[in-house]
């Protein structure tokens, strides 16, 4: 089932949803973050990561304009051990194309990295693939 979150004026700022074609929780965010919208979207992949038993994250990034630095210390702090814990193991990040936003994700990436396998990707693609292998990895193991 997907979600969508709105911000103040009424646009979806953030999507997500389980696919059990991939296996995998697919976030879609999309303009400027406000902090607050941060951590609803985050908090709101928590459900069907958990509800699925899912432990692969795509999180595509590359409509996100300006910097979301704000909420990085949080997303290490508090929803990364959560995400973690309830069996998140790795994570898809799709860097938008817009400075400011792909330095908030180095900044993510610098803060959680250690926590859960992690990866940057400049394109969409690739970042599936990388997730494809690693759900491969860890059949035939």
């Amino acid at each position: 089932m997907r979600t969508e979150l709105t911000n103040g004026f009424g646009k979806v700022y953030f999507t997500t949803e389980y696919d059990a074609t991939t296996q995998w929780v697919y976030n879609n965010w999309l303009g400027y973050q406000t902090y607050v919208g941060v951590i609803a979207g985050a908090d709101a992949c928590l459900h069907p990561l958990r509800e699925n038993a899912c432990s692969y994250l795509l999180n595509d990034n590359r409509q996100v304009l300006g910097p979301w630095d704000h909420a990085v210390e949080w997303i290490a702090s508090d929803w990364a051990p959560r995400a973690s814990s309830q069996g998140l193991t790795h994570f898809a990040h799709v860097v938008s194309p817009e400075t400011m936003a792909a330095q908030s994700a180095q900044s993510m990436f610098l803060g959680i990295g250690g926590r859960l396998h992690m990866r940057m990707f400049a394109r969409l693609d690739e970042a599936q693939q990388w997730l494809r292998e690693a759900q491969q990895h860890s059949v035939t193991r």
